[in-house]
């Protein structure tokens, strides 16, 4: 891969976000690649708004005195990223209950592309390296495909800077047997990577709000960050 490019993708982020000391910089990254059709779209946006606001995710987020630091992007071809809310540190329900109204204002911003998981990766990477100095780094990648298009999740840890960085998966499972059954295996062998890496199953975008509510409580409740060992799975 062309360094050029690897440099194209960091610099879509905008301007840095003021330093603030925090427990877990938190990225969300929602899939609106062309799989996803405009009610799977509003079931995802307004999936992501229950969680935020549902009492034991609103618990996990006020654990400990360090607060968490939340951005979230939506990503689907090669130069297709967006972010819907920039670094926010979470210190009090009413940020939190306004960065859940920014998500639910939010409008999506391309619904053409193809899914770009490596550049979307990428971006996030980008998006790192101006949060704000926190003791974890965790992104989620939410996607009902595997990449199509560009480099792939391998490529990108390798080339972007994700030492340290867990990388989550939420699936939204809701192709055919056989297309779930490939999709699970990629995001638990391709897209899960780092200390603790986990993969959340959502069955259809119906089910999207109870597996990213899950999915969240486990990553911000203190006891549970980073304390899982990574599993080493066969590949191939």
């Amino acid at each position: 891969m062309r360094r050029t490019a690897l440099a194209a993708v960091l610099c879509l982020a905008a301007p840095p976000a003021a330093a603030s000391d925090c427990r877990l910089a938190l990225l969300l990254a929602l899939d609106v690649s062309s799989s996803v059709d405009a009610a799977e779209d509003a079931l995802q946006r307004g999936g992501l708004v229950s969680a935020l606001t549902a009492p034991e995710v609103v618990a996990a987020f006020f654990a400990t005195d360090q607060p968490v630091a939340l951005a979230i992007y939506e990503w689907s071809g090669r130069y297709n990223q967006e972010v819907i809310l920039d670094w926010t540190l979470i210190d009090s329900r009413a940020t939190l209950l306004g960065a859940a109204e920014r998500v639910a204002a939010s409008k999506r911003s391309h619904n053409d592309f193809p899914t770009a998981m490596g550049y979307a990766l990428g971006y996030g990477a980008g998006m790192f390296q101006r949060a704000p100095p926190c003791l974890r780094q965790t992104l989620d990648m939410a996607g009902d495909g595997q990449n199509n298009e560009g480099f792939g999740p391998a490529q990108a840890y390798a080339e972007f800077p994700f030492q340290g960085v867990t990388v989550n998966g939420l699936v939204v499972n809701a192709a055919d047997f056989e297309g779930e059954l490939g999709l699970i295996a990629f995001y638990q062998a391709e897209v899960r990577h780092g200390p603790g890496a986990f993969v959340e199953i959502a069955s259809g975008f119906e089910d999207y709000e109870r597996a990213m509510r899950r999915k969240l409580e486990r990553e911000l409740t203190p006891p549970a960050i980073g304390a899982l060992p990574y599993p080493l799975e066969p590949r191939g």
